[in-house]
């Protein structure tokens, strides 16, 4: 399982790389990669930052999840703000 490249809401006034404002939404284009949404400063392993998101450095990335509470769910990991996929 990896996070899909599917349109996001728009954060801000400019959508990450690869990705073409639609309404509301960035919407992602011929070779765009994984986004979400940037949680505290830091993103997770094989992620970089691009202003309000952090997009992934590979097409099939690990899958990641928003750290909800203390813990994260059973095989993952946590990394600052997200939970990882083990």
């Amino acid at each position: 399982m990896s996070n899909p490249v599917v349109p996001i809401q728009k954060i801000g006034s400019t959508c990450p790389s690869g990705y073409t404002t639609q309404g509301g939404m960035c919407v992602p284009g011929s070779g765009a990669k994984p986004a979400i949404p940037k949680i505290g400063s830091t993103c997770p392993s094989g992620w970089v930052t691009q202003g309000a998101y952090c997009v992934s450095t590979s097409m099939n990335p690990k899958h990641v999840i928003p750290k909800s509470g203390s813990s994260c769910p059973s095989g993952y990991v946590t990394q600052g703000s997200y939970c990882v996929k083990t």
